[in-house]
């Protein structure tokens, strides 16, 4: 069974309480914050038995209440990605957002799911994160009823099962932004870690790196990671994984010098491989992790030929991702 601790984390500006869950099995230590649903640390062991944390995480809630960098471990949502001209249609009805990407709507908006304190309790073998976001928060229309559980298995692999229902028609791509670092957060660049992505199509980009609503093929291009390979740097683009399911390989991501290796399952179609190239040095340096976002495609509320994101009363959102750990 999963150890579960619960603890107080601090509290924000209004003076609402937050508060850091432990969860530990087989190996695997995750701390996660109510703040955000933000994973802060992930320790796991390397070939010489050394645990460490791989992933990137701020030292203490004030950091993530004052920052305003790249998402760090954070539960993202109602909208994960970018939506272009931070604007949608839907039914007949046009649903202006915040544009806190240029002219886009990245990752929910500027006050999305990583910036919420969402309810928590415990569940079997870890702990179930929840909110009502209401009709119209930022810009989104419907009242949305959305959870989170993040739980360990046997083996110790995280595993984050999503569930949310509307009263009214939305858009929702929800995922978690956390950056690896196989040798340890702070070890210095990832770009060495070897990559592997289960995907021969990528969704190109035009301007603000929004989807131009193609899929290419990744052979013969710097896409290719179909074969595992290092990683290095330069990317921010959805990947069309091959397959989609609870058993189907996504990515496996690899640290030669420690020997850890992740393995990522999802039942998303797609996976945002991003290198933190803008990294700018507090806490973290370009390239010192690397983010595998499973989701839906970005910009897919404007691209009907993408898979469907819109939600309607009566359905139920879901998706799961696993986060699996291993030696070489």
């Amino acid at each position: 069974m999963t150890d579960i601790r619960r603890e107080e984390a601090g509290t924000t500006a209004d003076s609402t309480p937050v508060h850091a869950w432990t969860l530990e099995r087989a190996g695997t230590r995750v701390r996660l914050l109510t703040y955000g649903g933000v994973i802060q640390s992930l320790q796991v062991p390397g070939r010489d038995g050394t645990r460490a944390d791989v992933v990137l995480g701020l030292p203490a809630l004030a950091d993530y209440l004052t920052s305003s960098g790249p998402y760090f471990g954070a539960l993202i949502g109602r909208y994960a990605n970018r939506i272009g001209g931070a604007a949608f249609t839907l039914d007949g009805r046009t649903y202006r957002l915040p544009a806190n990407d240029g002219d886009n709507c990245l990752h929910g908006g500027g006050y999305g799911f990583d910036r919420r304190v969402w309810d928590a309790e415990p569940v079997e073998d870890g702990v179930r994160l929840s909110r009502t976001s209401p009709d119209g928060e930022e810009g989104f229309p419907g009242r949305l009823d959305v959870s989170a559980a993040y739980t360990l298995t046997a083996a110790g692999a995280l595993r984050i099962d999503y569930r949310a229902v509307t009263d009214a028609p939305t858009p929702v791509c929800l995922t978690n932004h956390t950056y690896w670092n196989l040798g340890g957060a702070g070890s210095g660049p990832a770009g060495g870690h070897e990559l592997r992505i289960a995907a021969g199509h990528i969704t190109p980009v035009g301007p603000g790196t929004v989807p131009t609503g193609e899929l290419t093929p990744v052979g013969g291009t710097r896409f290719d990671f179909r074969e595992a390979r290092a990683v290095g740097q330069g990317y921010d683009h959805n990947f069309v994984l091959d397959t989609a399911g609870p058993d189907e390989v996504a990515a496996e991501l690899y640290d030669p010098v420690s020997g850890r290796l992740l393995i990522v399952t999802t039942t998303e179609p797609g996976m945002q491989l991003y290198t933190g190239d803008s990294f700018d040095g507090k806490p973290f340096g370009p390239g010192d992790g690397v983010a595998l976002e499973t989701q839906h495609f970005p910009d897919s509320p404007n691209r009907p030929e993408f898979p469907a994101t819109v939600l309607r009363p009566g359905e139920v959102y879901t998706s799961s991702t696993t986060y699996a750990f291993g030696i070489r």
